[in-house]
């Protein structure tokens, strides 16, 4: 039985050591031999390579499509997709790192595993940090992918993706803002889809002081209890705390005006400024048709004689 030589794990070093050897031997004995086999090894070499290249590539989009069921079946999640980013990389390294002896090439290259593991060390800072970052966002999940966040930096958006080193976000003019993972989980970040829990604005309208404030608030909140994207109701005698039927208030005595503020409240599922156009559009609209003044600034220019 043939042992492994001391300090060597490789099988690959040891079966490439054993074949050179024998094409020394054969060089030496049968020149034209030795031809003809470095020709046939060569050929099979380059077979095998690509062979093993197909079989990697093919795990990988095994791991892949594997991940990607899961998300059909449990939706997106940046657990899975940290996981998935794990589970890549284990792989390579499992077949490619460790067949090709990555330890003994690092130590004939830098001299000891110590040199190697300082300078990889510290090197690699930056890279285990966004490691570790990723592996607590996925575990904590203060997001998650579909997520409307906005981070301490100003960073606002819809999460798209966590990977190893960084989170991506579409931001709300559709670019692709990178944010590292250390910093992700650093920073403050409001997260305005985090469970179920409505969302509200405060919206306010002008009305002149020829206006009825009953009226206004009256035709400003039956405006936005109409729209199907919003969670207001009309008050219910029945049920007179229900917040949703109390959100119209006389807010201030302007200059030129009534401010009437309203709240409205909406499903986390809607964009902010969808329901803002929306509201705005309607409350502007209704006003008009019932004859209730919207008082703006104007200028009156005139000409001395």
């Amino acid at each position: 039985m043939t042992e492994l030589p001391k300090g060597d794990n490789s099988l690959i070093t040891l079966l490439f050591d054993k074949l050179l050897k024998w094409l020394v031997k054969l060089a030496n004995t049968s020149p034209g031999l030795f031809f003809a086999a470095l020709g046939g090894l060569l050929a099979l070499i380059v077979f095998f390579i690509i062979a093993y290249i197909w079989v990697i590539r093919q795990l990988l989009k095994l791991n892949k499509k594997m991940f990607r069921k899961i998300e059909n079946k449990r939706g997106k999640s940046v657990s899975l997709q940290f996981i998935q980013a794990m589970v890549t990389l284990g792989l390579l390294i499992v077949l490619v790192v460790i067949p090709l002896g990555g330890d003994q090439i690092a130590q004939s290259l830098l001299g000891s595993t110590a040199v190697v593991a300082a300078i990889v060390g510290f090197a690699a800072q930056g890279v285990i940090k966004d490691m570790c970052a990723g592996l607590l966002i996925s575990i904590y999940k203060p997001f998650d992918v579909g997520d409307r966040v906005e981070f301490e930096d100003g960073t606002a958006g819809i999460v798209e993706a966590l990977t190893l080193r960084h989170v991506k976000i579409i931001t709300l003019d559709t670019v692709r803002a990178i944010i590292p993972n250390d910093k992700a989980n650093t920073m403050k970040v409001i997260n305005y889809s985090n469970g179920d829990i409505p969302r509200s604005m405060i919206l306010k309208f002008p009305v002149s002081y020829d206006t009825d404030p009953e009226e206004a608030k009256r035709v400003i909140f039956e405006t936005v209890c109409a729209s199907p994207n919003t969670l207001n109701v009309l008050f219910d005698p029945e049920n007179p705390v229900n917040m949703y039927s109390r959100a119209v208030y006389f807010n201030e005595l302007a200059d030129s005006a009534l401010i009437m503020a309203v709240t409205v409240y909406y499903s986390v599922a809607h964009p902010s400024e969808k329901i803002r156009d929306e509201i705005n559009t309607a409350v502007f609209n209704a006003l008009k048709d019932n004859n209730i003044e919207i008082p703006y600034t104007y200028i009156n220019v005139v000409n001395a004689q």
